[in-house]
């Protein structure tokens, strides 16, 4: 015979109870936590220099959102291995809301397939806010060496490039910059071959252009605009899906024979995952408000910049469509950072 006890039912009845009880407190809890968001300073981690175009943006709107969420936004400085150290800071932060980062195309697009070893998983350990803006790069020439060559156009480069196979050369900033990627992707879909010149920064490889030691280069729209401007450099092409508001009659390199052909340098501000949703919520709303500030507008604009916020989800998306291309563009480059 055996013994059952006498109170079984009760207690499991006890137990059940309690659980829901717990989920309900859990529930109850959770929103009432994030109403209480703010109530201290919060962190907002820029990967790179101080000075720089993410830093200098990132300053503003700190202070852009420090009186409607009513706490300071204290923007700190972690530059190194490419963004690398200072996104690998908000990846294991507390997901409180708390610590944020300006992360940028290089964080969390570029770097996961450039660098053998990454110290955090760009999709699992970060929760999308919203993109910040987008920067075209731009396709450009020393006039005199363009006017050598019978270059004139894109399509000249191109038809000049399939003439003289590994006769051309394009500068850029370093191994699996933007302006490296680029030009494996028009080597790639125009089916030419050109000598990659890799330079230490985007500022020495401009140099190096202006002086003719190189022969195109794809430049971030804000650094080559001046020189644009004054002749010195001739642009060809923007590098994105739509044509520049700053240089309208430029045409895409789509436009020009390539379709498909869309990189552009974009920053935007990430979480840790796990940041619960209405304080990822508020930081969307505030951060698409302060975008559409005049001094803002006017401050991207500076640096050939176009705000274009989005949704956490269509951020999510956007990112992940990045990824995918970069993947498949660093591979063909074998650029790889040990």
């Amino acid at each position: 015979m055996i013994d059952r006890p006498a109170s079984s039912g009760p207690r499991r009845r006890f137990f059940a109870v309690a659980g829901l009880l717990a989920a309900a407190l859990c529930a109850g809890t959770a929103p009432a936590a994030a109403q209480e968001w703010p109530n201290r300073p919060i962190r907002f981690v820029v990967p790179y220099p101080p000075g720089g175009p993410l830093d200098q943006v990132a300053r503003a709107l700190a202070e852009k959102l420090r009186e409607p969420l009513g706490q300071p936004m204290v923007v700190e400085n972690r530059p190194g291995a490419g963004g690398n150290i200072g996104a690998d800071l908000v990846a294991k932060a507390a997901p409180d809301g708390y610590a944020i980062v300006m992360g940028a195309v290089a964080t969390h697009a570029i770097n996961p397939y450039l660098y053998a070893k990454m110290p955090y998983d760009a999709n699992r350990d970060f929760t999308p806010i919203t993109r910040i803006a987008t920067v075209p790069n731009v396709l450009v020439m020393n006039p005199q060496t363009a006017e050598r060559l019978g270059v004139r156009s894109l399509a000249d480069l191109i038809a000049y490039a399939r003439r003289n196979p590994g006769k051309l050369n394009y500068a850029s900033g370093g191994n699996g910059s933007a302006g490296h990627l680029a030009g494996e992707l028009l080597e790639a879909q125009a089916g030419v071959s050109m000598v990659h010149i890799p330079y230490g920064g985007a500022a020495p490889a401009q140099l190096g252009l202006l002086a003719g030691q190189t022969d195109l280069m794809f430049d971030n729209l804000a650094s080559a605009t001046p020189q644009i401007r004054a002749g010195k450099l001739k642009a060809f092409a923007v590098t994105t899906a739509q044509r520049s508001s700053f240089f309208p009659e430029l045409p895409t390199v789509a436009e020009s024979g390539l379709k498909g052909f869309d990189i552009s340098t974009w920053f935007g501000v990430f979480a840790p995952a796990g940041t619960p949703k209405p304080i990822v919520g508020r930081l969307n709303a505030e951060f698409t408000r302060a975008l559409s500030a005049q001094d803002i507008r006017e401050r991207l604009a500076r640096m050939g910049a176009e705000p274009s916020p989005m949704s956490p989800e269509d951020f999510a998306a956007f990112v992940r469509a990045e990824q995918a291309k970069y993947e498949r563009v660093v591979k063909a480059s074998g650029a790889r950072v040990d």
